[in-house]
């Protein structure tokens, strides 16, 4: 009997411990987006720093972006109670009033548009509370790997919807602007035969006109000569 006793109360304890070790690492900083592909546009991201100091409230988040995205395209949607938003060469700032001890921090802001070539995308950032603490979730967690003690945040994406071909230029016919040499002779042929053929009648007409001519002069001396 005592010796099960000695034997849950070790459990017990060992359990206690193994929670106490485990327990800061449940603390996380989380994030979301309402649209998850990439290369989407106007995309709001949702963060929650989990507080996990028992002394002091969470007082500041500092978030660095990943790379492709831009200071310039991030936006404040939401954030605490007092708290203002300002960017960074690397990233944004939000941060004011010194939130209740236990209280998450939880703010979004807006994306102009995600990386088209990202599958994943980790948001490191620095977690500090009142009393100077800093809490870095800044290790980048690999596909396939055991996630690490201070993991920065993932958002992992769908890839990005195909895009339609660009239409290309017909390439102009050249039947219809050079013609072929049968149909150059053909076009040419008729026009010297038609030129003949509308100028013979002339050359008759001339004629009939020189024989009437020579008739009539003709036909003249003779009555002009004695005798006739």
């Amino acid at each position: 009997m005592r010796a099960s006793y000695r034997v849950m109360m070790v459990g017990a304890i060992a359990g206690l411990a193994v929670a106490g070790l485990a327990g800061p690492a449940l603390a996380h900083v989380e994030v979301s987006a309402d649209k998850t592909q990439a290369g989407a546009t106007d995309v709001t991201l949702t963060f929650t720093g989990e507080a996990e100091n028992p002394d002091a409230g969470i007082k500041t988040e500092r978030v660095v972006l990943p790379e492709g995205i831009a200071p310039t395209d991030v936006t404040l949607v939401k954030a605490p109670a007092g708290w203002t938003f300002a960017r960074r060469a690397d990233g944004f700032t939000v941060g004011g009033k010194t939130l209740k001890t236990g209280t998450d921090a939880v703010w979004s802001v807006k994306i102009a548009k995600l990386p088209a070539d990202a599958t994943r995308l980790s948001f490191k950032t620095l977690e500090t509370y009142g009393d100077g603490e800093v809490d870095r979730w800044i290790e980048i967690q690999e596909p396939g790997q055991a996630e690490p003690d201070h993991p920065a945040p993932l958002l992992t994406l769908k890839a990005a919807a195909p895009t339609a071909p660009t239409p290309t230029a017909a390439a102009p016919s050249t039947a219809a602007v050079v013609p072929s040499a049968a149909a150059a002779t053909a076009q040419a042929e008729p026009a010297s035969n038609s030129s003949g053929s509308s100028t013979w009648w002339i050359w008759v007409l001339v004629l009939v006109v020189l024989v009437a001519v020579a008739i009539a002069v003709a036909m003249r001396r003779r009555r002009g000569r004695p005798g006739t």
